[in-house]
């Protein structure tokens, strides 16, 4: 008995090594069937250890999800909520860029799959969102923004500049914009001219 379960927990490390190999590779798409060829094991027990695509990816991910959560829990102890709140969302924004495949972890929804408790997704919003409502009680962010919304911009960030020639500088470039506004000076409304579509001219 002990040696089986010494035989599952190498096959379990040897598949998340590979695991973690072709995700870079290939993205959140990489096949199930290429991981357990080149894990030299069968694609049953690839399925026994991770069930589902998710459990895998959520797998892959937990080592830089760990980290993440910390860095929140360190921050929530910052003087500043903003400057706490906006220094976690770069460092999501700049992992989500670096780490192929992890954006379109955190967009990935299938349908018929409950995400479980401890997804990439839900923990990083247990992580953040602190953060965020201690933001919004300082007065420092609009109270109608929810942490699904930063989780959006972060991840729409990482997703368009992931093929960029410079990913990163473009990321940074981004955020920073979606932070100041395009132009603050004048508030969100921009006047008129932004509130009506123009019509026909007249003849």
């Amino acid at each position: 008995m002990t040696g089986q379960r010494s035989d599952a927990r190498r096959n379990y490390q040897r598949i998340l090594a590979v695991a973690e190999a072709e995700v870079a590779a290939h993205g959140a798409e990489a096949s199930q069937e290429q991981i357990a060829r080149a894990a030299g094991v069968g694609s049953a027990t690839v399925r026994r250890h991770f069930p589902t695509r998710r459990a895998l990816l959520d797998a892959v991910f937990r080592e830089r999800i760990e980290g993440l959560c910390e860095r929140a829990h360190r921050l929530s102890a910052a003087e500043d909520g903003r400057t706490a709140l906006l220094e976690w969302l770069h460092a999501l924004v700049r992992y989500a860029v670096s780490a192929r495949g992890f954006a379109n972890t955190l967009s990935y929804e299938p349908p018929a799959e409950e995400p479980s408790p401890h997804s990439c997704g839900n923990r990083i919003a247990a992580a953040g969102t602190p953060l965020l409502q201690r933001a919004i009680r300082d007065k420092a962010v609009a109270p109608h923004v929810t942490f699904h919304d930063l989780l959006t911009l972060a991840v729409g960030i990482a997703l368009a500049t992931e093929h960029h020639e410079d990913p990163g500088t473009q990321a940074d470039r981004l955020f920073r914009l979606a932070v100041e506004g395009l132009s603050p000076e004048h508030g969100v409304g921009g006047g008129r001219a932004m509130q009506r579509t123009p019509g026909p001219a007249a003849p």
